[in-house]
């Protein structure tokens, strides 16, 4: 096998695992799909995983998490979603129910609350 061939089948390789071992697919189609979307900025296009999605005319997301938090989209200009860690101890924590969240913060896309 050649160099290139051999270079060409590694980069291959590692976009076919790009997207198929991450979000990034979903994540894209939903931004483009739906202007509400957005990928909160500690999080990443790749981890974020939406798992409650409005049933609406629009698909944006409610809830979704990454490797380290919650998030809860909340429409509030200014404060456009709560983030919660999943380090923070909770008792009676539901993932999709943000009243049960202990002291989730509140951010905004333009900058943290």
């Amino acid at each position: 096998m050649n160099a290139k061939r051999a270079v060409f089948l590694a980069i291959a390789a590692v976009l076919l695992g790009v997207l198929l071992f991450t979000r990034v697919v979903g994540n894209g189609l939903m931004l483009v799909m739906d202007r509400e979307n957005f990928v909160p900025k500690e999080a990443s296009i790749f981890t974020l995983d939406p798992y409650v999605i409005n049933e609406g005319s629009s698909s944006y997301w409610l809830y979704a998490e990454d490797n380290d938090n919650y998030y809860h989209f909340t429409y509030e200009p200014g404060r456009e979603y709560l983030l919660m860690s999943k380090d923070q101890p909770c008792p009676g924590f539901q993932r999709d129910d943000v009243s049960t969240w202990c002291t989730p913060k509140a951010k905004s896309m333009l900058g943290s609350k």
